[in-house]
């Protein structure tokens, strides 16, 4: 039975699934690194992110507190997963649900995080939510469905149930991989969205992008192991059309400056980093992915966007489904 859960990380995402265990009925104790997060949400109940708290949500500065739970919910950046699962292995029991609320690749090694996990933590359940979901909304209690992964499904059907509340519904999967390299595969997707909605383009170029984008996330998905459905749903499509569509989303925003010819903001978009280390692994395992390609050559400063969007309009002719 799962009636404690632990988050891992202290910022917006971490605090909104913080608010999702509560409303769900569980207790939730957060771990923060900064003081103020931990004494914002403990005397004033409210984060540093402006959102309200809930009577059964505490704040720790100690990472073991967090640990020593039902269910252990890591949400930090991607690229800081790995410091941060290290970190609670040593406090989180056997067999213990880690997880993984992060979308991203780690650019180091090219590793998913559930392979990031399984090295650093061997011995816990390792599962991973992801799908469209903006932090503001779920922390307002607005309408949200998620697929919450695990190899098994009876644990993932207990972990759904206990998230699930009247505005927050996680959907039991099995493909971990689907669901991982969706989420943060849609994040180079939404950057490119951007730059075509930042320089002009127009809706035609716009819808095309993400139709042929989508293509090449199935295409690398199913190259590692992935399911076509799993990316035809919430971790997969629906993320896409979120992440693609506003900017509301740090990556669509990124995208934004670059098209405009404006600095990049100074905003945590998982995209930049999972651009690079996508690109680099489709290019070792023969994967043909022309549009991260290009935002990763926009990104490093390689191409231009002009650049970019001559060379991809004058790609060889072939058929649709090669």
């Amino acid at each position: 039975m799962i009636e404690r859960i632990g988050i891992i990380g202290g910022g917006a995402w971490g605090t909104a699934l913080a608010l999702v265990a509560a409303r769900a009925g569980r207790s939730a104790i957060l771990y923060a690194r900064e003081p103020a997060t931990v004494e914002a949400i403990n005397r004033q109940r409210a984060a540093p992110s402006h959102m309200g708290v809930e009577a059964n949500v505490s704040a720790s500065g100690v990472i073991s507190d967090a640990c020593r739970a039902d269910m252990v919910i890591v949400a930090v950046p991607a690229q800081d997963f790995r410091a941060a699962a290290k970190e609670a292995a040593p406090f989180i029991e056997a067999n213990i649900p880690v997880v993984i609320a992060a979308k991203g690749i780690e650019q180091s090694s090219g590793r998913r995080l559930s392979e990031v996990l399984a090295e650093v933590a061997p011995t816990v359940e390792i599962a991973v939510l992801s799908g469209p979901s903006f932090a503001s909304d779920v922390a307002k209690g607005l309408p949200t469905a998620v697929t919450l992964a695990t190899a098994r499904t009876e644990i993932a059907l207990e972990l759904s149930r206990a998230l699930a509340g009247p505005t927050f519904r996680p959907y039991a999967e099995t493909d971990i991989v689907g669901v991982e390299l969706g989420g943060a595969l849609k994040n180079v997707l939404a950057i490119a969205a951007g730059i075509v909605a930042g320089r002009g383009l127009g809706a035609s170029a716009s819808a095309a992008l993400i139709a042929r984008g989508f293509a090449e996330i199935r295409r690398f998905a199913e190259a590692n192991g992935a399911k076509a459905e799993t990316l035809m749903g919430l971790s997969g499509l629906g993320d896409v059309v979120l992440t693609c569509s506003t900017s509301q989303s740090r990556n669509f925003s990124v995208g934004l400056a670059l098209g405009a010819g404006r600095p990049i903001p100074n905003l945590l978009a998982e995209g930049v980093a999972t651009a690079e280390i996508a690109h680099r692994l489709a290019e070792q395992r023969g994967i043909s992915m022309p549009v991260t390609a290009a935002v990763a050559a926009v990104l490093g400063g390689v191409l231009t966007v002009d650049e970019v969007v001559e060379q991809l309009m004058s790609r060889p002719i072939r058929r649709e489904s090669d």
